[in-house]
């Protein structure tokens, strides 16, 4: 595989010519907003159908993206869906050099972040906290045999600008990948220190993430990705787009292995499904 000839190639494309040959597997909407309005409904969906049923929901989920949550809680508030019977597994957390997960109280903290919006739940709505798991240096041995005893109903990832897929970055051999600590790549610490108001730090980023691996979030019985720049200005996300739903399987670009997934799509928005230029 040719992955620099190949970029060239899928960057020449028009919007219409990567909506076309992506086919079901690629919804472009309009804006980042749409996007989190359509994770929030669909996470809303699947849980208040389920509870109808008297079904458990089980899924990965991620932190970042995050602005979906708050339209969560607000409806589940509203509707009075109980969250007792999801169980939350979330796909990864920051931690130090040791491997361990960052204090809740981090800035960067993804379970500190969360817990904050969980608590404008509805006390009678809450979901079993001992159902809300995080990897974490404690449960990581566990954590394969954890997932496996439920049944995925659903997997939620965004995709990072090298195609990670959680912190699943790109490596030999990740397609079949269980929970561990890895390494964050420069790609990946380069963004988030422009992204999260952190003023570019490089050198206090996190350097390593506590992660589900691929074979836990390709389990699920449906995968919804997204992807997007979130950064006005900045058009990181165009190529990742192209090669995600048109690009040849590679672990370079993890979420390539999605498309061996039957049941998947990726979302995205118009700035990011626009041509780059090609170099």
């Amino acid at each position: 595989m040719n992955r620099s000839l190949e970029v060239r190639q899928l960057n020449k494309l028009t919007p219409e010519e990567v909506k076309a040959k992506a086919g079901k597997h690629l919804m472009v909407l309009k804006d980042t907003d749409e996007i989190y309005l359509f994770f929030a409904t669909h996470m809303f969906n699947l849980i208040k159908s389920n509870n109808a049923k008297g079904k458990e929901t089980s899924g990965i989920f991620p932190f970042g993206p995050y602005q979906q949550y708050p339209l969560f809680v607000e409806w589940v508030n509203k509707e009075r869906v109980s969250l007792a019977n999801v169980n939350f597994f979330f796909m990864d957390e920051y931690a130090d050099i040791n491997g361990v997960e960052i204090p809740a109280d981090h800035y960067l903290s993804l379970r500190g972040q969360l817990y904050k919006i969980f608590e404008k739940i509805d006390k009678e709505l809450l979901p079993d906290f001992s159902k809300v798991i995080f990897p974490c240096a404690e449960n990581l041995s566990k954590l394969k045999s954890m997932i496996a005893a439920k049944h995925l109903d659903v997997t939620y990832a965004g995709v990072g600008i090298h195609g990670h897929l959680a912190f699943n970055e790109p490596e030999q051999g990740v397609r079949d990948t269980d929970p561990r600590v890895t390494f964050i790549n420069d790609f990946t610490v380069t963004i988030g220190a422009i992204r999260f108001g952190i003023g570019g730090d490089l050198e206090n980023f996190p350097r390593r993430g506590l992660t589900v691996g691929l074979n836990q979030l390709l389990a699920a019985d449906e995968v919804v990705l997204m992807t997007r720049s979130g950064i006005p200005g900045i058009d990181w996300a165009n190529t990742v787009v192209r090669i995600a739903v048109l690009g040849e399987t590679g672990d370079d670009y993890p979420v390539t292995h999605i498309r061996n997934h039957k049941n998947w799509v990726l979302l995205t928005d118009e700035d990011s499904i626009k041509t780059p230029i090609s170099i």
